[in-house]
């Protein structure tokens, strides 16, 4: 935070404090800088926000950033809204970039989080797939004297998943939740709070969640290979309770 686009003086001094308190603790967390892969449902949008809070960690979601980027109009984001306005894919040296960037921000100071992955495989090496993404990352962290330390790989099976996402409901005016299964509203598709009817997504259906489960596999295989021959993929059991599967990260990670 710059003194130059937030004047301190006007910032009440809770914030400060509560600020200056968290960075007090963070100080003494060891660096860690994670790559997450999990598919829809499988708890990683759960687990995340446990791990940037319990570790101090940024979370870098690339199409966020990307978005974001563009937004602000940045030198990089000027060039990934040319190639999005001609309908190209952002280049992995883009990406990356925008990573490199994030990466100088306070919050980034104990390390991160990595959320996104390569869309294609560009680059064969020896007897599995490696993303030109994957190598253009690991140079910007050594070029940063860092590395991955960790790739969490949140692993269920697709049948569990497709009873996770198949049965969640919505009411769209608040967000609230409902799984005719795990957490069932009073009364079959209608809200407990307003009496208003329930809708499904568009996206939590048997057909959809199929194509994305396929598209997911193809892209991030070649992740955890790559991964997993630098001894760096620990498999978590994601079919568990989300505190069972918050009590496994925090093992591997301690």
């Amino acid at each position: 935070m710059s003194t130059s686009s937030v004047n301190l003086e006007d910032v009440p001094s809770e914030s400060l404090m509560s600020e200056l308190l968290r960075r007090m603790r963070c100080s003494s967390k060891p660096d860690k800088r994670l790559i997450l892969i999990g598919p829809p449902g499988s708890g990683k949008g759960t687990q995340s926000p446990i791990l940037k809070d319990e570790y101090c960690l940024c979370h870098l979601a690339t199409g966020d950033m990307l978005r974001a980027a563009v937004a602000a109009k940045t030198p990089l984001g000027i060039k990934a809204k040319e190639a999005m306005d001609k309908g190209e894919l952002v280049s992995d040296d883009l990406v990356v970039g925008i990573i490199d960037e994030a990466l100088k921000k306070p919050s980034c100071q104990k390390g991160f989080i990595l959320d996104g992955f390569p869309r294609t495989v560009v680059q064969a090496e020896k007897d599995y797939h490696v993303s030109l993404y994957l190598l253009q990352l690991d140079v910007m962290l050594q070029n940063r004297g860092t590395k991955v330390d960790k790739v969490l790989n949140f692993a269920i099976d697709d049948a569990i998943l497709e009873e996770r996402i198949t049965g969640r409901w919505i009411h769209p005016a608040s967000g609230r939740s409902y799984h005719t299964k795990f957490a069932p509203p009073k009364a079959p598709g209608i809200d407990d709070v307003t009496g208003e009817p329930l809708i499904q997504r568009k996206d939590d259906t048997a057909a959809v969640l199929k194509s994305r489960l396929e598209a997911f596999h193809r892209q991030t295989e070649p992740v955890i290979d790559y991964y997993a021959k630098k001894g760096n993929v620990v498999n978590l059991p994601a079919e568990k309770p989300p505190q069972a599967v918050t009590a496994e990260v925090k093992k591997v990670l301690s």
